[in-house]
């Protein structure tokens, strides 16, 4: 992941998950083009989100660059690049 900008879901603590270009930076997660998923919109959890996009119900918050220590990422869903071109392009 260091280096690397591709479109990640970013699950965070205290309960915060965005979505964005994402690379390791000197100890902390940077998420570029960052937008926060207040509503999923989804029927199958993150993973649809992940392999089909945004769905109708999805709503996306615009947030700009995220920057987190690393130890407050729970975890990283990797995400079907065509599947999000339409927001990131």
């Amino acid at each position: 992941m260091a280096g690397a900008t591709e479109v990640q879901i970013a699950v965070l603590t205290n309960g915060f998950v965005y979505v964005g270009n994402v690379a390791q930076r000197d100890g902390y997660v940077e998420i570029v083009n960052a937008k926060n998923i207040r509503r999923w919109g989804t029927t199958k959890g993150l993973g649809q989100l992940a392999i089909q996009g945004p769905q109708k119900e999805t709503i996306l918050d615009e947030t700009g660059v995220v920057r987190v220590p690393l130890h407050s990422v729970i975890f990283l869903i990797d995400c079907q690049e065509k599947a999000w071109r339409q927001i990131f392009g």
